[in-house]
């Protein structure tokens, strides 16, 4: 079976590595970047809790040993599952099963300011973007001419009460109280203000309530002044507007607001559901196409209480080891294929230093605090990839805990060798 999958996130990676060296299997990896990024932690390599090579690992590396996976780095340019083709920016692969796990990108909803203006944290370098643009705001902030443009350079907006935006004004919060004021003395500190937008009442909602209260009381204990109920109708790239006309002068706006499906080209309109993501059946096979599966967070299947699975690298990894058997069995047994069924395990979010919530079904449990803390960092240890990352990661955590301090806020500058090439 040439097998090709399309994406090198959780639940594509986890779909290689169980075939590989597997017999009866000829696999292509595609991803446009060369190694898997660990998207659970981007938030610490913004605010410079950890270096950007602690959570990602070459793809390449993975299937050294591997006789049957290859990996090839290319942007997916279209699908032709007539000819049964993937047209990509180094050539065109035949497949006979196809799997798209290209996962998500963020959702600006159509607002071409966002998009100019607000940062992203969907990948690595959009997280270093972000770090780039966090620190170097300080360093503006000494040579501000007035009282107006130092509040811009020093406010921060997060717009997005998930995971990603706790997480991220929770770290920021913790660097305007440990690090930032030995950084920059000339500053008053009390001047500036990190804001968290959420358009609904309450923070963390997809969780249970007293994971949502929780978590905002944290980030008020922290200096986060949350606002839920709120909307952001723009931004300029030096004023939040509010849609309450109320307006945040702020330089840095960080957008976790929203998600939405990479969906390659050649996909029928019609297979496209609410949030940009394909219409799969209990199989996770394309509706309509009995040799295409899409798993992870591009996948929309209907399933009991969900009407589209919960964006998370559990689902992603859950429906990846389900289709490995599903694909053994698709020639011999095609009408034996299994469905899937969710097992969710529980939700977590950490807002700071010995500050998280967990929430957890069988039981029916919540907790908080210290051990939830814990909790949430072993479990991320353990879902990183390779040792050396893991060792590295809990060397820098171990770090910042004893010495209140991260050391990794370096600004890199581009440079050019000549006008025309850049380096």
């Amino acid at each position: 079976m040439k097998l090709i999958i399309l994406g090198g996130g959780f639940g594509g990676l986890r779909l290689a590595r169980k075939l590989s060296n597997q017999k009866g299997f000829d696999i292509t990896l595609i991803d446009r970047f060369n190694y898997h990024q660990f998207q659970p932690l981007f938030y610490q390599v913004a605010t410079a809790g950890l270096d950007a090579s602690n959570i990602s690992f070459p793809l390449r590396k993975v299937f050294q040993k591997s006789k049957n996976v290859r990996f090839r780095m290319a942007e997916v340019e279209a699908i032709d599952t007539t000819a049964k083709l993937v047209i990509t920016s180094e050539g065109n692969h035949a497949y006979d099963v196809l799997v798209i796990a290209m996962g998500a990108t963020t959702n600006f909803f159509n607002n071409a300011n966002l998009e100019k203006y607000a940062f992203p944290m969907k990948s690595t370098v959009e997280a270093l973007q972000l770090r780039h643009k966090l620190i170097h705001n300080f360093e503006d902030a000494l040579h501000a001419s007035n009282d107006e443009e130092l509040k811009r350079l020093m406010n921060v907006v997060v717009v997005g009460g998930g995971p990603t935006g706790v997480e991220l004004s929770g770290a920021i919060a913790e660097m305007k109280k440990y690090v930032l004021p030995k950084d920059y003395p000339e500053l008053e500190f009390s001047k500036m203000n990190i804001y968290l937008l959420e358009g609904t009442g309450k923070t963390l909602g997809a969780m249970s309530e007293d994971s949502s209260k929780q978590s905002a009381a944290y980030l008020q204990r922290l200096g986060v002044t949350v606002l839920t109920e709120t909307l952001m109708s723009d931004y300029d790239g030096k004023t939040v507007y509010l849609k309450n006309g109320e307006q945040i002068p702020s330089s840095l706006v960080i957008w976790a607001a929203g998600i939405k499906g990479n969906i390659p080209a050649g996909i029928d309109s019609t297979l496209i559901a609410k949030g940009n993501r394909i219409k799969v059946d209990e199989y996770n096979r394309v509706e309509g196409l009995s040799n295409v599966f899409a798993i992870g967070d591009i996948a929309y299947m209907e399933a009991g209480v969900y009407k589209g699975h919960p964006q998370v690298a559990p689902v992603a990894i859950q429906q990846a080891d389900l289709l490995v058997t599903n694909l053994q069995n698709i020639h011999s047994s095609p009408n034996n294929l299994k469905p899937f069924v969710y097992k969710d395990k529980g939700a977590m979010a950490t807002v700071g230093r010995n500050l998280a919530v967990v929430d957890m079904p069988k039981p029916k449990l919540h907790f908080g605090g210290f051990f939830a803390w814990l909790v949430w960092m072993g479990l991320h240890l353990m879902l990183i990839l390779g040792v050396k990352n893991r060792f590295f990661v809990f060397v820098n955590w171990l770090y910042n805990y004893i010495t209140y301090d991260q050391n990794l806020r370096l600004i890199f500058k581009e440079f050019y060798r000549n006008d025309q090439q850049k380096k």
